[in-house]
């Protein structure tokens, strides 16, 4: 009795397209390997299912700060003076003005040409840290010397300063959304915004303004 079979044909065609169907029970050929039963994945297919689904975002501070541990514990330790070199390194090109390591609140060209307007004039905000020391100075004196009414007259002046730092702050920070939006006509520029990073900016020490300035007091800055 003769049974149903393929001919030469079939046999042929199924050579050519790469399927070769060979039993798993009968003796494999020379260069002859048994199927798999199923197509080879590819590469990222596979990383995929090794690496598994994206985590979600997470939904609690807690939980955040669980899984930066878990990112650091994973990777290679560094020594202390690596350490240091990369904070040294990260600290300089944030002085730099780098945007990759400036804070939100200093990315952007609009603060960059705002800090250019800032930093070009000499204001009385610059004097606002001597001022607090000299409060904390007259606060001490005060104690030791109870009769002499320092104090009061030195928060008197400070006062005065204050509200003219305020004054000086409103102005400069008008001024430099003027200019902000006549240089960036497309740019979203808030006044209130402008005016508090003004403020903050202006009033501190010039040394230790971050970024550093990249202008000179007294040297003109167009819009």
């Amino acid at each position: 009795m003769r049974f149903l079979r393929r001919n030469s044909a079939d046999d042929d065609t199924a050579t050519e397209n790469g399927a070769v169907d060979i039993d798993p029970g009968s003796e494999l050929g020379k260069g002859q390997t048994a199927r798999k039963g199923r197509a080879t994945p590819k590469r990222v297919e596979a990383e995929g299912r090794r690496r598994g689904p994206v985590p979600p975002p997470p939904r609690t501070q807690r939980e955040a700060y669980k899984r930066s541990r878990e990112v650091r514990a994973n990777q290679p330790k560094l020594t202390r003076e690596e350490r240091n070199a990369e904070q040294r390194e990260r600290r300089e090109k944030m002085m730099s003005g780098d945007e990759r390591y400036l804070m939100p609140k200093d990315r952007g060209p609009v603060k960059a040409f705002v800090r250019d307007v800032i930093d070009s004039r000499r204001n009385l905000m610059g004097l606002f840290m001597p001022l607090a020391i000299l409060v904390l100075a007259s606060y001490f004196l005060q104690i030791a010397v109870p009769t002499l009414p320092v104090q009061e007259y030195v928060m008197l002046a400070c006062l005065v300063f204050l509200l003219a730092m305020v004054v000086e702050a409103i102005m400069l920070g008008r001024l430099a959304t003027r200019m902000a939006r006549t240089k960036f006509p497309k740019e979203n520029v808030r006044t209130a915004g402008i005016i508090w990073y003004t403020f903050t900016r202006a009033s501190q020490v010039r040394k230790l303004r971050v970024p550093r300035p990249r202008v000179r007091p007294g040297e003109t800055v167009e819009a």
